[in-house]
């Protein structure tokens, strides 16, 4: 066996003999630290069929309530004032109490408004991934200081140890003959709760 990988890579080494050394590749095409537009990061939400509500912090739980009337799960560490009224706490539900609530409320830890992509990191008030995936309903709150232009510079805000769920929208895939599907990997409604700055 030893015999036979050598005389492959001595073929492949002799073949790349003569190869011409590649020239570094430039990565200052898209510089970190331009500035974020929110306009852009709705455009960008909105094409993909998410709905934004501009709203104040105040609005949070009477904005989700006025949505969905059933059960609505938030994370352990979601802010109190944001919960509508009889939310329910994920403190390790199990997998059918988590699918039988009807929408899921969770912070957010950066948006990235050239792409239209929210990020979300396992924090106390984004939770555990599992409760983002299985809800029909997904309610994101986004502050404006979160938004940041490009993707470099949601990399540069992001703990690469983390958890890391990029979003793009509501769930959706294509088959075959390129007919939608939403909700078949995680939710089919995205809301995106922008506060006002």
């Amino acid at each position: 066996m030893s015999a036979a990988r050598d005389l492959v890579l001595g073929r492949v080494r002799n073949a790349l003999r003569d190869a011409p050394v590649a020239p570094p590749v430039p990565r200052d095409y898209r510089p970190a630290g331009r500035p974020a537009s929110l306009e852009t990061l709705i455009d960008r939400l909105v094409d993909y069929k998410a709905v934004v509500h501009r709203i104040r912090e105040e609005e949070i739980a009477a904005t989700v309530s006025g949505i969905v009337s059933g059960t609505v799960l938030v994370p352990p560490g979601l802010p109190h004032e944001w919960r509508p009224a009889g939310a329910l706490q994920d403190d390790g539900l199990a997998q059918d109490r988590i699918a039988g609530a009807d929408a899921v409320l969770t912070a957010a830890a950066v948006a990235v408004a050239e792409t239209g992509t929210i990020v979300l990191d396992g924090s106390p008030d984004q939770g555990r991934r599992i409760i983002t995936l299985l809800p029909d309903v997904h309610f994101c709150v986004l502050r404006p200081e979160q938004v940041v232009a490009a993707v470099p510079d949601a990399v540069g805000r992001l703990e690469p140890r983390r958890p890391l769920t990029w979003i793009s929208g509501p769930s959706a895939t294509s088959d075959i003959e390129l007919n939608r599907v939403e909700g078949v990997h995680g939710p089919r409604h995205l809301h995106v709760l922008l506060l006002a700055a």
